[in-house]
């Protein structure tokens, strides 16, 4: 807690006189298209959670704000969810009643199940080897392959006969979560996951070669090369990629080094490892898809409940934009139990969305980076996205990133445009400590830890985003932007 006083004492100084930053930019420059890889795919609390109406209401809201398309959780097989029984005797049966209305709950609400094969039923575990997280999800390999094998099949199949194969196709199936660390105890752990992933691939081939299948979804962006090697030596069907990093991942577990990598600069590199790796692999083509990324995996007051968020995120996107097809950030709301119930409403926690659906800062930045276009035009700065939609606007997105870990000033930018043409008028949105910052509304307050209901719409109120200034351009645009302010400026 003592760092967030002190980023937030750090953005609230009086300015000093600033030296402008030029940065030029030529709107004929050369362009390519711009993805929104970054929006179109979160992470989310374990699947029970998902027939919450907090839940739902929270992916309502996150739906306003980006072009969200697929959810992921943990735990579809957990036994909470009641899909996997053994009776007296020891026969399977499957009970689909609460999957339904999972998925059900997912379409109704207009986003598409990217399916997390986890955790094992303790029926079907080998052991009763339980996960440190608060709900205790089993994660043992299981005591009878043919049956995991029939599980699988079964689940897919009702899923083709419920909804029809043409929905389902496009859907994804991730076999397990992080196996390469402690939510998979098969020994050796590698070539046992590679056992698991090759009885549920080729039971889902087996339901129908369209369904789309991938892993090895691990942390720390492991295991990538191995894997396609196994996949391609052994006839094994893959159809994309997928593994995890988060900004304060340390470079011994992700690259092997003693390197110090910044916060805002490890989960794009590890893309851009594994980016690599598919591409000198035997498969280049396979599609690439982080289905685990954040600033932090700790919970951090002063990194995902503040307004670093916005330029972490931009930064982000600049640098991943073209080594990923799509990322999961890690999730969209703190309706989310894996250290237990929420204690109090702002407490780091992973989503965008907190405790009462009061968005966080990093909620305002998916919001606003939305606004982005379609297409990116080169720019030099490492601070700025110029990007152009397809009607001509341009949309630029301007940053000062300061590591939690770092101090720094505001700074000002003066933005000399090239090849503007009739396009003057400028719409600027900000986020930043006066912009969009809901916890110091909290912090005021006196950090209440069961807000009322009349304290409860103070902070949905100063959540929101203030009216955007709107300005005439002469050729140049200045900008004054404080520590881990973002700017997004709409071009007319």
């Amino acid at each position: 807690m003592l760092m967030m006083c002190a980023v937030g004492i750090a953005q609230v100084q009086p300015r000093k006189s600033l030296s402008p930053e030029h940065i030029s930019i030529d709107l004929s420059a050369p362009s390519h298209p711009l993805p929104h890889f970054w929006e179109e795919m979160f992470g989310s609390g374990r699947a029970i959670l998902t027939l919450r109406d907090s839940y739902r209401r929270d992916l309502r809201t996150t739906r306003k704000a980006t072009r969200i398309k697929y959810v992921r959780f943990h735990g579809i097989f957990m036994d909470e969810v009641g899909l996997y029984n053994e009776d007296a005797q020891g026969n399977p049966s499957y009970d689909f009643s609460y999957i339904d209305q999972i998925y059900d709950g997912l379409l109704e609400n207009g986003v598409k199940p990217f399916i997390e094969l986890t955790f094992m039923p303790k029926q079907l575990a080998a052991a009763n080897n339980l996960h440190a997280f608060w709900y205790k999800q089993n994660v043992a390999p299981p005591k009878d392959w043919d049956r995991w094998r029939d599980l699988i099949h079964a689940f897919a199949q009702h899923l083709v006969d419920r909804y029809g194969i043409d929905e389902v196709s496009s859907w994804y199936f991730e076999v397990w979560n992080e196996p390469n660390i402690d939510f998979w105890t098969g020994e050796p752990k590698q070539s046992t996951y590679f056992h698991l992933y090759d009885v549920t691939a080729q039971a889902l081939k087996k339901v129908s070669p369209r369904l789309r299948v991938g892993g090895p979804s691990t942390a720390q962006a492991a295991w990538v090369s191995d894997f396609i090697r196994h996949c391609e030596e052994n006839k094994i069907p893959v159809d994309f990629v997928s593994s995890h990093v988060y900004g304060n991942d340390l470079s011994e577990d992700v690259f092997h080094t003693h390197e110090l990598i910044p916060r805002d600069q490890m989960v794009c590199r590890a893309i851009r490892k594994v980016h690599d790796e598919i591409g000198a692999s035997a498969m280049p083509k396979l599609p690439l898809i982080w289905s685990e990324f954040n600033a932090s995996y700790k919970n951090e007051v002063a990194v995902t409940d503040s307004t670093y968020m916005g330029p972490w995120l931009a930064t982000t996107i600049r640098q991943c934009d073209g080594y990923v097809d799509l990322m999961s950030y890690w999730t969209f709301s703190d309706v989310f139990e894996e250290q237990g119930v929420i204690k109090e409403p702002f407490y780091g926690g992973f989503g965008i969305i907190g405790e009462g659906g009061i968005v966080k800062p990093a909620y305002n930045a998916f919001l606003l980076l939305d606004k982005l276009g379609d297409e990116r035009i080169d720019s030099q700065s490492a601070d700025t996205l110029v990007t152009r939609r397809k009607n001509g606007d341009i949309v630029i997105a301007v940053w000062n990133l300061v590591n939690p870990e770092s101090t720094g000033t505001a700074r000002e930018f003066n933005l000399d445009f090239k090849s503007l043409g009739n396009r003057k008028h400028a719409t600027i949105y900000r986020l930043d400590h006066q912009h969009g910052d809901v916890y110091l509304a909290y912090e005021k307050m006196g950090r209440p830890r069961y807000p009322t209901h009349t304290q409860n719409g103070q902070l949905l109120q100063a959540a929101q985003l203030e009216v955007p200034e709107q300005r005439v351009i002469q050729g140049a645009l200045n900008l004054e932007i404080p520590v881990n302010g973002l700017v997004v400026i709409e071009i007319k």
